[in-house]
């Protein structure tokens, strides 16, 4: 006769298998209904319904004490929605966690500078780049809450943003506007067109192609650029030493139809003395569109808008071919500055 125990093994082994395929099905269902909740969550966010998205964020956070993702976006909604004290709650017990990252501490540095407490949203700045040095937002939000009091050490920040995470474009468009305000010939020029072409169709776009326009006046306001180059770099010096070259065509001032002629030369002398020198994606990428014929299309889309919309436009429409050709190449090539061209 079998014994008894042959029947109940398998039995046993039976039920505590059931047991763990009913748990793993539970876990499944439990996530997929987190996910499901956070993504109904951001579309009442993007629709502008905060008091929704946090409601629905609540719950989420709830089933799912440790995601990181959907606590991030319930801090964020309970700041939007002015709710500071909810969304330090809900964020800070992150900033200790190994799940952290530097959006979190971003988000956090937001809610405190929100309540005035500047002291504490510094505090979390210096804490966050400690942990993530490579992050561009974190520098950037750092240098734009030292700038509200005017510490010019601001643009430490904003330039060790640029050096360690060269494609984010925040820390491009403040350097660029920081240098505009001072006697440097530049970095506004260089800084303020690499950030157009990180972000070329925003209300900020149109506003550094206004500096632009202003900052090339500026740079040829003297007659010899090399008058004062004391404490210029290397890069500096070739920089101006090739836009000097090109003074013969601001005779007849600065508009872009000079603009294109003066770029076009300096690429060209650019390439020739410096380029394998100064690797510099910017000059490569002029370099790139002129090779496509469509540097003089460029060239209008900054200054031509800059200095008279109305023109630019005609300018467009008497152009649609060329004009054409420019959208379709921005649109299939991103600007990407690569690591280590770093000259300031």
């Amino acid at each position: 006769m079998l014994k008894k125990e042959f029947y109940l093994y398998p039995m046993k082994r039976f039920f505590l298998f059931s047991v763990f395929l009913l748990s793993a099905i539970s876990l499944i269902a439990q996530n997929e209904d987190v996910s499901k909740l956070h993504e109904n969550a951001k579309t009442f966010m993007r629709q502008g319904d905060y008091a929704n998205a946090s409601i629905i964020l609540a719950r989420a956070l709830q089933q799912e004490p440790d995601n990181i993702g959907v606590a991030k976006d319930l801090a964020f909604d309970y700041y939007l929605q002015k709710e500071n004290s909810k969304a330090l709650e809900v964020i800070k017990p992150f900033l200790e966690s190994k799940t952290s990252d530097d959006q979190s501490f971003q988000i956090a540095g937001i809610i405190y500078k929100a309540n005035g407490d500047e002291k504490e949203a510094e505090k979390i700045y210096k804490k966050g780049i400690k942990n993530f040095p490579e992050s561009g937002p974190l520098y950037n939000d750092y240098g734009e809450l030292l700038w509200t009091r005017l510490n010019p050490e601001a643009i430490k920040l904003w330039e060790k943003g640029i050096q360690k995470d060269p494609n984010y474009p925040n820390n491009y468009y403040n350097a660029c506007k920081y240098y505009y305000l001072t006697k440097d010939k530049i970095w506004s020029l260089l800084y303020g067109e690499i950030f157009i072409n990180m972000e070329y169709n925003t209300a900020r776009t149109a506003e550094i192609k206004n500096v632009l326009l202003d900052g090339y006046k500026k740079l040829y306001a003297d007659i010899d650029l090399m008058t004062d180059t004391k404490d210029k770099n290397k890069f500096e010096l070739a920089y101006l030493s090739t836009m000097n070259k090109q003074n013969s065509v601001v005779k007849n001032g600065i508009n872009p139809e000079s603009l294109a002629m003066i770029r076009t030369r300096f690429i060209l002398d650019w390439s020739q003395e410096n380029k394998s020198k100064f690797p510099f994606q910017l000059f490569s990428f002029q370099q790139q569109l002129m090779e496509q014929g469509i540097f003089p299309v460029y060239n209008q889309w900054i200054f031509g808008a800059a200095q008279n919309l109305s023109a630019y436009q005609n300018w467009i429409n008497a152009h649609p071919t060329e004009y054409t050709a420019f959208s379709k190449y921005r649109q299939d090539h991103q600007f990407k500055v690569p690591a280590n061209e770093f000259y300031h």
